[in-house]
């Protein structure tokens, strides 16, 4: 089963999704940066429809130089669930996407079925700081994200799914910049995301990696806590790329939705 691309213009922003599978949809939204690609929604493909959206300014999406914050990413995707036609898809968001997911369910939960946080960011909690992106040097990046570092070295140059080294240099300025946009606001997160959290009206498992460098896994309790229907699990020996590192994270998720 290979994926399909979709084009769409959402308020002058050319958007493009990828789409695999067959069931229920689901609307899964990627983190900071797309090197890690798609492939862990094959994992799903049998059992759902799974539309993954490049956001603006990074992937093969243009870019969107007028959005200043989360919340032009939030609007964003309202516009884009309704442009794909989708009536209460499931939610899943991974890292600065899980951020991206909560806020929207704390506007519109209404609008979708269940909602998966995978390492959110976004809450910035000041007991359980999220790494300092700007003192991470790219030879120490990969072992943030991932426990096995060998399954981040992939995605890297030199590694089996990294792109050509003059498309990825390319592809983090480009989305770095995007990222910039984003978070000139409040950084990583918003001060008042915990306070809203109690809002989210969906039933919601919140995944986390137990190795986690990226995002400490203490988090997630405290997720699970303000979140009125959430549930927690803790994936072993897995870091921020638990779906990448561990495959029966993608078959639990899966589980989760199909309910």
């Amino acid at each position: 089963m290979e994926f399909e691309t979709l084009t769409l213009d959402i308020d002058g922003v050319r958007t493009v999704v990828k789409a695999i599978g067959n069931g229920p949809a689901v609307l899964a939204l990627h983190g900071a940066a797309t090197l890690e690609g798609h492939n862990w929604a094959r994992g799903l493909a049998d059992r759902f429809r799974i539309y993954l959206p490049f956001h603006p300014g990074f992937g093969e999406s243009d870019e969107a130089s007028h959005f200043v914050g989360m919340q032009d990413m939030i609007a964003h995707n309202l516009r884009l669930v309704s442009a794909l036609g989708l009536d209460r898809p499931h939610l899943v968001g991974h890292s600065m996407g899980g951020w991206m997911a909560a806020e929207m369910a704390v506007v519109a939960g209404e609008r979708f079925s269940r909602l998966v946080l995978n390492a959110p960011a976004g809450l910035n909690h000041p007991e359980h700081p999220g790494a300092d992106l700007a003192s991470i040097g790219p030879e120490a990046l990969p072992a943030y994200l991932a426990h096995n570092v060998d399954v981040a070295l992939r995605y890297f140059p030199g590694g089996a799914e990294c792109p050509p080294l003059d498309e990825f240099l390319a592809a983090r300025e480009k989305e770095g910049q995007a990222l910039g946009r984003i978070l000139g606001v409040h950084g990583m997160g918003h001060p008042n995301l915990g306070r809203w959290l109690s809002r989210i009206p969906n039933e919601t498992l919140v995944v986390w990696g137990e190795k986690d460098r990226m995002l400490p896994a203490p988090q997630a309790a405290i997720w699970a806590e303000r979140i009125p229907n959430a549930r927690l699990l803790i994936i072993p020996d897995a870091g921020h790329f638990a779906m990448q590192e561990k495959p029966e994270t993608v078959s639990a998720l899966g589980d989760f939705l199909a309910g």
